[in-house]
């Protein structure tokens, strides 16, 4: 089979499903040589059965507000891939969650896992669920139904959810209390638990610490590093407020957080009580970012992205399609030196091409911000041991797994003086699950 004829037989078993497409278009491109050069993947069909979820779960959600009032949500859980070991990836509390969203993030979260080096599998879940302006009652309530559900399908050795976007301590206490209740057993089933109850330290902080070390590994290629240099970071979540950490403890100055709303510019950097502010922001249920620049007086800049502003690094951490090919172009003219993303999938493909034809460094979530599940793989780890790594051990370990990850892609993706990422990070993380595939014959 051709390559298109294999991306246009997905797209017709996906109808509507673009962001999956999208991510399996940048996959397979990377890929695909690789794949027609080896007889028996392709005997194998790998990579038609890579593209389709071993298990998709999809479920109703009924729960009561404070009014009484019943409510209705649906709940999801992708398990993708388990070549490589239990399914592991967030659980997601959002009203844009979609079959198509969970799809990509389950998608992208198989190679991401494999290129941690540590033993797991990709898959996602969550549900169309709002928890903005909802009480924790009303969270506790739903949690409750959701697990209520979710049980059944998931366990240690089975499939181990943790948060994302909108699902954090708060929401993962909850629902480990249900599945406890359920399961009467106490056992590592959720990551991102809280520290006195088998939590791993730096967990929250942990995908931003890793983002601004495989960046910080990029910057090596070029004898270059987050010393002295300006950053643009969006979004004000647990991702840039481990990157603004990271990025001013090596150096560097942060001058810009976004949220829907708009963005924010801090011309003397975002540091000290500064970064603090930013859990508090994330605390008050407000999703807004122009809470800081009232608190800080700064510039605010209704409905526009970060990427006008000159840096030398840029790190988007928000959301998926946040930095469009203007974007892209802004950064290019302004002389950006690097891009590497903290959330999953956050540059459009026009984007991507346009930074990688200017030979900006460029890296996709599915390397650089892999550091949040090679730290929930950690917290499995201690609860398996029955036993807690120190901050400053945590931390060795997150770096030294950043920095292999950087090295993988760079094995693959080396062309000449430039370092192709986005093929290397594909080519790596395939590699490894496709061998374990084939290893385990046609299941």
């Amino acid at each position: 089979m051709e390559k298109q004829a294999f991306l246009d037989d997905v797209a017709a078993k996906n109808p509507a499903q673009s962001e999956f497409l999208q991510a399996v278009h940048e996959v397979v491109e990377s890929v695909w040589d690789v794949y027609q050069s080896n007889p028996r993947f392709k005997e194998a069909k790998i990579l038609e059965r890579m593209v389709e979820p071993e298990r998709v779960l999809m479920f109703r959600v009924p729960w009561t507000n404070d009014k009484g009032e019943v409510q209705v949500n649906r709940g999801y859980r992708i398990e993708f891939n388990s070549a490589i070991g239990p399914y592991k990836g967030g659980l997601r509390f959002h009203p844009s969650v979609t079959l198509s969203i969970l799809k990509f993030l389950g998608f992208e979260q198989i190679f991401k896992n494999s290129l941690t080096t540590l033993p797991m599998g990709g898959g996602k879940g969550g549900s169309d669920f709002n928890p903005k302006g909802k009480s924790d009652n009303e969270i506790m309530r739903f949690c409750q139904s959701f697990m209520s559900e979710l049980f059944r399908h998931i366990g240690p050795n089975t499939d181990v959810p943790a948060g994302d976007i909108g699902v954090g301590g708060r929401e993962v206490g909850y629902l480990y209390g249900m599945y406890k209740k359920l399961r009467n057993e106490f056992t590592g089933v959720l990551t991102g638990k809280g520290l006195n109850w088998g939590g791993s330290l730096i967990r929250p902080e942990a995908t931003g610490f890793g983002t601004v070390y495989f960046a910080d590994e990029m910057l090596k290629t070029k004898n270059e590093s987050f010393a002295g240099k300006t950053v643009a970071i969006s979004g004000f979540g647990n991702v840039a407020w481990g990157a603004v950490q990271k990025v001013n403890e090596l150096g560097g100055k942060v001058v810009t957080l976004s949220g829907p709303d708009g963005y924010i510019y801090d011309e003397d950097g975002i540091s000290g009580d500064k970064i603090d502010y930013m859990l508090e922001m994330r605390a008050s249920n407000r999703d807004v970012v122009e809470d800081y620049a009232e608190e800080y007086d700064v510039p605010f800049y209704e409905g526009r992205h970060p990427w006008e502003v000159k840096c030398d690094i840029a790190l988007p951490c928000a959301t998926e399609n946040e930095l469009n090919e203007k974007d892209a172009q802004n950064l290019v003219d302004n002389g950006c030196l690097c891009v590497t993303e903290g959330a999953n999938m956050p540059c459009t493909p026009e984007a991507i091409k346009i930074l990688q034809r200017n030979k900006i460094l460029y890296a996709p979530g599915k390397a650089a911000n892999a550091g949040g599940v090679a730290t929930s793989g950690l917290e499995m780890s201690q609860n398996s041991l029955r036993f807690n790594w120190s901050r400053e051990e945590v931390d060795e370990k997150l770096h030294q797994i950043m920095k292999n990850i950087h090295e993988q892609c760079v094995r693959y993706g080396k062309d000449g003086d430039y370092v192709d990422y986005v093929k290397g990070a594909n080519v790596a993380g395939f590699m490894k699950v496709a061998n374990a595939m084939l290893d385990q014959g046609v299941v």
